[in-house]
């Protein structure tokens, strides 16, 4: 029976529901908040879905044991999430300082979960209750699921199965993968024999009764050497295809880590089924008096339209976690999802966004792809489209329309990613003049991240030629229709490969286009993605080529003053890194100059170079209409 409401976080609830004992207990690094793009609230409502009864653990205590027996003893097991994020990301900054601000937590206070929780959560559970079936999932599990590197102690780690000690981990998405195995437990299997579940993950003694798969240097290997952690995340990359990815192997001490192939993505049907379970679509009504929970902001009025990317971005962990095929909702349960937004009494008329990882992806990027599995050796978009590349935005465009036709709807927002070198390579450009008509809220974020070709290259993302097209086109386009609308572009300082000469090039280019970013992000080495093994190993796994990685908190700080070049408090930094780079033709007074040199009282000196209004990008806003000198990353 399923009953419209949160789920139990106490006793008292399940008293309500006459529950005695609880089937399985979530236990999760965020507050509770019973929404759709909450990981914790799909899964607990899915079990709910097909009989099974699910409490909330959210955010416990874990300085005693007390808070995780809250629930009592579940009948089946416990599954554990860090969140919506990796908890260490969750916490520091990519300088690694504590955040002054938790969105996933009651009023945004930080401190309401551990460093490397889903660890410190299982223990705990072990603790409580000896032998009890643990299962771990979300982000921070699916990432860290091989031996890793930790930017945050700056050494490689063991899979977190091991420090965990918990006995099954789920990969990706995770609905399928849990649904069969709260079937297999129900039916009396023990936790020790599912292991035949794509998906997942599991530890074993011996190889015995294994075959078909791969084995990956072990954890003493690529905690020892830094090649064959590359090694290893090579195979790992292109074992990552539920098609014909197989098995992996990797041995820790006397014992191996497993990987089962990844799981096949959700049918449409299955997907809208998920999205359409009764979520309150809020926080648990026991924050309100603590604030609230920030996050729920940023989504409450926003749909979840697809999953998956085929961008293949380097520094991305999509192909680790939701995979290259795409899987889209159709558009009727989009609808009917707009419709309850529109019920909420916080409405006002403008749905967010509709999107998901990249929002104009709405169908997998060939035929081959869903038959076939994804190529290993090449990428649908990089460096140029591939031919078997289906691009359409018909789909997606047809869906923005039905939305906005909606009553008591004023306008559909697209804030999700959008790949602009897809939008160009689409003939039809029905689709760029339809998002500058109806469905950009003044300004436009799109991701070229940098522009130096070498550093493009590695980050995996299209030439500079492509973006520079694109910004000529919104802009033209913006004009015949007769809009101000702005492109922020999100920006990227110190990604392997990045030195600071890449640095300068990409300030100059800002120079020139008069655009003036308030943030840029240094590039976080986060588990799970090709960057951080550069970052980490100095090499491109790819080919095992030597590559440059900044490194030093010196230069890291220069390459992102070079960014913001214009900032007084800058300026000693842009200047070091000019002198050191031979660039002083760069510290002056002439128009191509980044800074000017300090103590130079001459007002005539300054007077005779100073720019005119005709070729200074500063003075010359009015004019051109597309410079936005706000944007954020």
């Amino acid at each position: 029976m399923v009953i419209d409401d949160f789920l139990p976080i106490s006793k008292e609830d399940m008293k309500k529901r006459n529950w005695e004992k609880l089937d399985f207990v979530v236990v999760t690094g965020d507050a509770y908040v019973d929404h759709p793009s909450f990981g914790a609230a799909i899964i607990s409502r899915v079990l709910e879905n097909i009989g099974f009864k699910v409490g909330i653990i959210a955010q416990p205590n874990w300085r005693n044991v007390n808070d995780i027996k809250r629930l009592g003893r579940p009948r089946l097991g416990f599954l554990v999430t860090s969140g919506n994020l990796d908890s260490m990301v969750n916490h520091y900054t990519v300088s690694k300082r504590f955040r002054e601000k938790d969105s996933f937590s009651p009023g945004g206070k930080t401190g309401l979960r551990p460093d490397r929780a889903t660890i410190v959560y299982c223990n705990l559970i072990r603790q409580a209750y000896k032998k009890m079936p643990i299962i771990i999932g979300g982000i921070e599990a699916s990432l860290r699921r091989f031996a890793h590197y930790d930017y945050w102690s700056d050494k490689v780690r063991k899979s977190i199965l091991i420090d965990s000690t918990a006995d099954l981990l789920v990969y990706g998405m995770g609905e399928g993968q849990i649904t069969e195995i709260a079937n297999n437990l129900n039916d009396g299997l023990a936790i020790e024999y599912i292991r035949h579940i794509p998906g997942t993950c599991f530890i074993i003694e011996d190889l015995e009764y294994l075959y078909d798969y791969r084995v990956i240097p072990s954890f003493e290997e690529v905690e020892g050497d830094k090649k064959s952690f590359a090694r290893a995340f090579k195979i790992q990359y292109e074992e990552q295809d539920p098609v014909k990815g197989k098995a992996l192997i990797q041995k820790h001490r006397d014992k191996f880590l497993v990987q089962n192939p990844p799981a096949i993505p959700l049918t449409r049907a299955d997907l809208d089924r998920v999205y359409s379970l009764p979520y309150q679509r809020t926080y648990h009504p026991s924050y309100e008096k603590l604030g609230g929970v920030p996050a729920i902001q940023e989504v409450k009025h926003s749909i979840i339209s697809e999953r998956g990317c085929f961008g293949n971005c380097s520094f991305c962990s999509l192909t680790f976690h939701q995979g290259r095929i795409i899987r889209s909702r159709s558009h009727e349960s989009i609808i009917e999802e707009a419709k309850k937004i529109i019920e909420d009494k916080d409405f006002k008329g403008y749905i967010h966004d509709v999107g998901g990882p990249t929002a104009n992806f709405r169908h997998a990027a060939c035929e081959k792809q869903l038959k076939k599995g994804a190529c290993k050796d090449k990428q649908c978009l990089f460096p140029n489209p591939c031919s078997n590349l289906k691009i359409d935005h018909k789909d997606y465009l047809e869906l923005l329309k039905k939305l906005r036709k909606l009553d008591k709807v004023k306008k559909v927002f697209v804030r999700s990613g959008l790949r602009y070198d897809y939008i160009m390579a689409d003939r039809d450009e029905e689709f760029l003049q339809e998002l500058c008509m109806h469905h950009i809220s003044g300004q436009l974020k799109v991701a070229p991240e940098h522009i130096s070709s070498e550093v493009l290259e590695l980050m995996g993302k299209p030439k500079r030629a492509v973006y520079d097209k694109f910004v000529n086109r919104f802009y033209s386009i913006n004009k015949e229709i007769g809009k101000k609308q702005f492109i922020v572009p999100y920006l990227m300082s110190s990604h392997p490969g990045s030195t600071l000469k890449s640095a300068i090039e990409l300030s100059e280019y800002l120079r020139e286009t008069g655009y003036y970013p308030e943030q840029v992000q240094d590039f976080y080495p986060t588990p799970g993605t090709l960057s951080t093994c550069m970052y980490y190993t100095e090499l491109n796994p790819k080919n095992m080529k030597p590559l440059y990685v900044p490194k030093s908190k010196l230069e890291k700080a220069m390459q992102r003053a070079l960014l913001q070049y214009r900032n007084p408090k800058n300026y000693d930094l842009v200047k070091r890194a000019l002198i050191l780079s031979n660039r002083e033709d760069l510290i002056g007074f002439e128009v191509k100059c980044l800074i000017r040199p300090k103590n130079k009282s001459s007002t005539k000196a300054k007077h005779k170079n100073k720019p005119t209004t005709k070729n200074n990008p500063r003075r010359n806003k009015k004019k051109t209409g597309k410079r936005k000198v706000t944007g954020k990353r």
